[in-house]
């Protein structure tokens, strides 16, 4: 959820933003429908109309739900939208899951939606980049580099927070929505990314959902696909030892082809996966 701050800075930063895309003349968005994309598309699609174009992937590693929430916001928006294939799950170094994964994954994005752009009279691809994003470990980065994508939020210094306050005053249903990320971020680095494991984290995710959870993951376990561990945020950790609550979602972690389902009791952090990748490297000499 979003923290004050200064309604005022927010509003100089969202007026250099629209600046920027319409310096840009014409925009491609790589668009996922999460809280930052869908932001950078309606003001986009506000500052450049049909000279905006939002392009979402389609793979096993997207939720299809969100899929379809992303195409119904783009329409409800009013900008062009394209969905696009992409294969990083046929790309070996992908598959293997090292610390590298997202680099594979944004290559196989960007190459794609860079197609898209040359058929967009030449269009500047952009990203949902934040401000915030500087900080956390982000191999995609360097893909959108190599494919010369612009992050103007970051570059306009808009943090998560802001961005959720200006996607509230625009009246955008994702101004409250949680942060979301593939679901290849479910598996441990080092696990295989198989379609199957992706769909199994999916079926519990969903089922997590359906209850009314928020901030949510479903993680696999290194070494062991008989396990999920369930992290929630931590108010709402409580519920789900309901006994309904608790019986419900066990049935469909079981269904989903899991036979121990766990509960993290440190509860849900965006970008726990790297954590252990941070402490690494304050170690090394």
């Amino acid at each position: 959820m979003t923290r004050p701050s200064d309604p005022g800075a927010a509003a100089a930063k969202e007026a250099a933003l629209q600046g920027l895309l319409e310096g840009y003349g014409r925009v491609v968005v790589a668009y996922s429908g999460g809280v930052d994309s869908a932001y950078l598309a309606h003001v986009a699609v506000g500052c450049l109309g049909a000279r905006a174009l939002a392009v979402t992937a389609r793979s096993a590693s997207l939720m299809q739900a969100e899929l379809q929430d992303a195409v119904r916001l783009a329409e409800a928006m009013g900008i062009p939208h394209r969905v696009v294939d992409t294969g990083e799950l046929s790309r070996p170094e992908y598959q293997k899951n090292d610390t590298g994964r997202c680099y594979h994954c944004k290559t196989e994005l960007f190459d794609a939606t860079q197609v898209v752009a040359a058929g967009f009279e030449g269009a500047v691809v952009v990203d949902g980049f934040n401000a915030d994003d500087l900080t956390d470990f982000r191999p995609g980065h360097r893909a959108a580099a190599e494919h010369e994508v612009r992050h103007p939020l970051a570059e306009v210094g808009l943090t998560k927070d802001e961005i959720r306050q200006l996607s509230k005053a625009r009246d955008l249903p994702t101004w409250n929505k949680p942060q979301l990320a593939c679901l290849s971020s479910r598996l441990p680095y080092g696990m295989e990314v198989t379609e199957a494991r992706l769909g199994r984290v999916e079926a519990v995710e969903m089922a997590l959902r359906a209850e009314g959870f928020f901030d949510l993951r479903a993680r696999l376990v290194k070494e062991n696909d008989d396990m999920v561990r369930i992290e929630l945020g931590a108010a709402e950790l409580p519920k789900l030892v309901e006994p309904e609550v608790r019986a419900r979602v066990v049935a469909a972690a079981r269904a989903a082809g899991f036979a121990f389902v766990t509960l993290d009791l440190e509860g849900f952090r965006s970008g726990r996966l790297n954590e252990g990748l941070v402490q690494l490297s304050r170690r090394a000499p």
